[in-house]
Parts: structure tokens; sequence; C-alpha cells
């Protein structure tokens, strides 16, 4: 026994397989239990933009939106290509000034509603310059 070298397991099976090959082999045992949940990263334009081509990231500044959770600094995800309905959280463009509130339509009239009772809403006139920008879909903020 003097100088023999052991070298691995006497028994090396019917077959030789790479780690990277465990998965797929018809084996017997387990591999390990982590590659059950192994998965890529993720990817945050695949959870957050449904139409690339419409969607846009703002940065909010002011705190109008605070009660729906939006606040100053935070990245809103906005998406161009959705229908502006009522209840919305949405990016509006009012006479030349952009702004991010909650669309109230009616019958014969459009709101513009902050989330915050330091600021009023908006009655938007017929004859005003008013267009929806887009819908926001997401927001993005710091702990």
């Amino acid at each position: 026994m003097e100088g023999e070298l052991i070298r691995g397991a006497a028994y090396r099976g019917t077959r030789q397989f790479t780690q990277h090959e465990a998965r797929t082999a018809e084996a017997t045992g387990f591999t390990a239990a982590t590659d059950d949940y192994a998965e890529r990263g993720i990817d945050l334009n695949e959870q957050l933009v449904r139409n690339k081509p419409a969607t846009f990231f703002m940065r909010v500044r002011g705190d109008a939106m605070v009660g729906a959770g939006i606040f100053d600094g935070d990245v809103v995800v906005v998406d161009r290509s959705l229908s502006p309905a009522s209840g919305r959280v949405v990016i509006a463009t009012l006479n030349g000034e952009m702004l991010i509130r909650r669309l109230e339509k009616t019958f014969n009239k459009v709101r513009l509603v902050p989330e915050t009772p330091r600021l009023a809403a908006i009655d938007v006139d017929p004859d005003a310059d008013f267009s929806v920008w887009g819908v926001v879909t997401y927001a993005i903020h710091a702990l």
C-alpha cells in the first residue's frame, strides 16, 4: 500500500457527468436544494415596462401626490399608450405646465386632483391648453 495514490472513489457508476449536466442527467440522488430556486437576475424593464416605445421614466418634484405614495424625488414609470381613465394618476400638461395628479372625469367636467390637503383640485377649463401626457403605472422611491 505504500506509495499507492488514491485518486477517487472506487465506484464510478456507468456514466460520467459534469456539474452542469446534473440537471439533465438520469442519475440517482439529488442535486443541490438551491438549484430548484436558481433564477437569473431581476430585469426591471421586464417587470415594469409593458410597452417599451411608449414608456418613460420621470423624476417627481413636489409633494402633490404624497397621499398616493409618490414623494418628492421619486421616479415614476409613465406609459403613454394607456387610456387616461378617471381615477388614474396621470402626467398632464396644462397651459404649458407639466403636472402629476389624479384624473377625475365626469360627464362634462375634468379635474386634476392632488393627493395632499395642502393643494386644491384644478378644474380644467374646456378652452385651456390641456392634454394628458401619460398614465403613471409605477412609482419607485428609496427608503
